[in-house]
């Protein structure tokens, strides 16, 4: 099952989810974007939300107003629907919605191939970044092993190159994938102060000791921040 999580108060883009995407609201374009790979739900707070995703075909449940993360948001969700807890659950982000499907089902076969790992708590994906665009720190850097095991993320700029040129950074994109047992765990772990630091919730996993696994991905998507965000990515893609 696919959640996506869509809160309407946003500091730098308020109301973004229900921002004009080709006359459909942000929200239900990337609800319409992943519905051929699985079953498709909003968890929101907002019934506005609500009322547009039933208008659209999209299913929709309301969470409380006071969550601090997206992946709280799906949780509570996920209690709602009274899943199974072997039940696979990816969380896409409400302001993707030029994500393409192969980034999702790539996702989807990784979480379902870790299933049975309870080492691993989430599942990922990194696309390719050249050094210029590692200096952004809106794009979250990700370091991995030899396995695609994440040992670190990070808003700075890592791995840092102290003795030469490095053009091989890799950018994570948010798109999680959790079985209901796992996304329960991470939801009854206590914040981290690397998690608060770089306001990065993955952090959370790796500082009590879990395994977030990585995919590389190739993808032109972004998830949007801001309305020249928005203005850009209307810039670049076909609708």
């Amino acid at each position: 099952m696919i959640i996506i999580p869509a809160r309407i108060g946003s500091s730098r883009f308020p109301n973004k989810v229900l921002a004009d995407i080709g006359g459909m609201p942000m929200v239900v374009r990337t609800a319409k974007a992943v519905e051929g790979i699985d079953s498709v739900i909003i968890a929101t707070d907002a019934q506005e939300v609500v009322d547009i995703a039933k208008e659209h075909g999209i299913q929709a449940v309301m969470t409380s107003q006071d969550h601090q993360s997206g992946t709280d948001r799906i949780y509570d969700a996920v209690q709602t629907l009274g899943l199974d807890e072997n039940d696979i659950i990816i969380n896409v982000q409400g302001d993707e919605p030029f994500i393409e499907t192969e980034v999702v089902e790539a996702i989807y076969n990784l979480t379902k191939r870790n299933r049975t790992n309870d080492r691993i708590m989430m599942n990922s994906c990194y696309k390719r970044i050249n050094n210029p665009e590692a200096d952004d720190p809106n794009i979250v850097k990700v370091v991995t092993d030899t396995d695609d095991i994440a040992l670190y993320f990070s808003r700075a700029k890592v791995p840092y190159p102290r003795d030469h040129h490095f053009d091989a950074y890799k950018g994570h994109l948010g798109i999680y994938g959790f079985t209901v047992k796992s996304l329960k765990t991470f939801c009854s772990l206590s914040p981290a102060p690397l998690e608060n630091i770089e306001k990065l919730e993955q952090l959370r996993a790796l500082y009590h000791g879990y395994e977030v696994a990585m995919v590389e991905v190739t993808t032109e998507s972004f998830g949007i921040d801001t309305p020249e965000d928005l203005e850009k990515a209307l810039k670049h893609h076909t609708l």
